[in-house]
């Protein structure tokens, strides 16, 4: 399946996935900076992304530790997740992202 990314500059970059890949991962793998400093724990906001809005409803709700770590998170929007929450499935192929302008990635890669 496909996964596309919109850096802060407005760039699409398409990634390929599989099914149960989380989206932080493919996001790394294609190079965009989320950092994801917990791992995927929900302890920080470093893989904040913001997800079109015709993709927000077709995933499942935020948890309530997830609304409370994009609370933490730089520029948040309506449609705001973290990548590390999103598992992808077969009905997500195309689903489209945008990394916003205050990601960094502080790991160096």
């Amino acid at each position: 399946m496909k996964i596309r990314f919109e850096t802060a500059q407005g760039t699409i970059v398409e990634a390929e996935a599989s099914e149960n890949d989380v989206l932080l991962a493919v996001a790394q793998g294609a190079g965009m900076p989320l950092e994801g400093t917990c791992e995927g724990q929900m302890a920080c906001s470093t893989c904040h992304v913001v997800v079109e809005r015709d993709w927000f409803a077709a995933l499942p709700d935020a948890s309530e530790d997830e609304e409370d770590m994009l609370d933490l998170a730089y520029g948040v929007r309506p449609t705001s997740r973290l990548a590390c929450q999103i598992v992808l499935t077969e009905a997500l192929d195309g689903l489209t992202v945008t990394i916003p302008p205050e990601a960094r990635d502080m790991s160096g890669g």
